[in-house]
């Protein structure tokens, strides 16, 4: 495919694509040159995933891309009713972020545990007040979401004593790392007794808004939820009616159903909520893995071979088997 045009959406900064020299036509294109320029392009390459630009400006017929491939895990900013029931394949970015993201999960149910947040601010007191800790071996967590992410998740809290419980689509026995994978039916049953609770799924039609009133509300008060997931599987304002009445011991979300994080939103100054801004994935030399994947991913394509990491366009993200 010496003459097959690449369509980069987002350039800020530009991927480096070198090993695609000589190779193909690499086109970049913006928000406003996007829809004139997709119907040209054989493959697309969706560097700036925050946007939402790939869905709106998706064609309903004619000529368009016949592989997209999205530098990131989620694809739900992408999936308009026209590529979901077509024949382009999607490819996502898994195995990029899944350990940084449980590294980063773990850091933050360490500091919440060891109440690294009332040393710093003892400290910049010059208080010297002795506390007791909560002991994370023991504790007991469940992880929404049993895919690659929510499975690093898991295996990183077990490391360090964790007890986790893994929450699915679908129930699933003799798991071969987690001995069961409960279905979403049985979440209700596990919150009541979990010590952190840790969204880490996809977003679908079934999972928007599934962290509502009613799920913190079976939660115990000194439980701490943690959201690595996807901004959207969270009610916000239901998260925070929770923490103001002292329904939660404490929450930390990196992801927002907005983004970013306007300036006057009321998380930013909730009792016990820690924000980051999207970045638990972010670790250095994030981007070159990921343009060194959709490089190995564009050798496949080009000799014809398998690609990986195929997304399920109807479930919304790539089947674990």
């Amino acid at each position: 495919m010496t003459d097959s045009t690449l369509l980069v959406f987002g350039s800020d900064p530009a991927p480096r694509l070198d090993r695609l020299s000589g190779r193909a036509r690499v086109v970049f294109a913006d928000e406003d040159s996007l829809p004139g320029l997709l119907p040209s392009a054989d493959a697309l390459l969706v560097w700036d995933f925050t946007s939402d630009a790939v869905r709106d400006a998706w064609p309903g017929g004619g000529p368009r891309p016949r592989w997209v491939h999205t530098a990131s895990a989620g694809v739900d900013r992408l999936l308009s009713p026209e590529l979901t029931s077509s024949d382009v394949v999607l490819t996502n970015a898994r195995g990029v972020f899944e350990q940084p993201i449980a590294e980063y999960t773990a850091g933050l149910v360490l500091a919440m545990a060891k109440d690294f947040h009332g040393t710093w601010e003892l400290q910049r007191r010059k208080r010297w007040r002795h506390r007791e800790t909560m002991r994370l071996a023991d504790s007991r967590a469940v992880v929404v979401g049993s895919g690659p992410i929510g499975r690093a998740v898991g295996r990183t809290l077990a490391a360090l004593g964790v007890s986790v419980e893994l929450v699915g689509r679908t129930e699933r026995e003799n798991d071969s790392e987690f001995g069961r994978v409960h279905g979403n039916a049985a979440l209700e049953d596990l919150l009541p007794s979990a010590d952190w609770v840790i969204s880490a799924a996809p977003l679908t039609e079934s999972t928007h808004g599934m962290f509502d009133a009613r799920l913190f509300g079976l939660m115990r008060p000194t439980a701490r939820f943690l959201n690595v997931g996807r901004g959207p599987l969270v009610v916000e304002r239901d998260l925070a009616a929770a923490l103001r009445k002292g329904a939660l011991a404490g929450a930390a979300l990196d992801v927002f159903e907005h983004e970013p994080l306007a300036g006057d939103s009321e998380l930013w100054d909730l009792p016990g909520l820690l924000v980051s801004p999207h970045m638990s994935g972010d670790t250095v030399g994030w981007r070159d893995a990921l343009a060194d994947q959709f490089m190995d991913n564009f050798d496949r394509w080009a000799a014809g071979k398998p690609l990986l990491n195929v997304v399920d366009k109807r479930l919304g993200y790539v089947p674990v088997p």
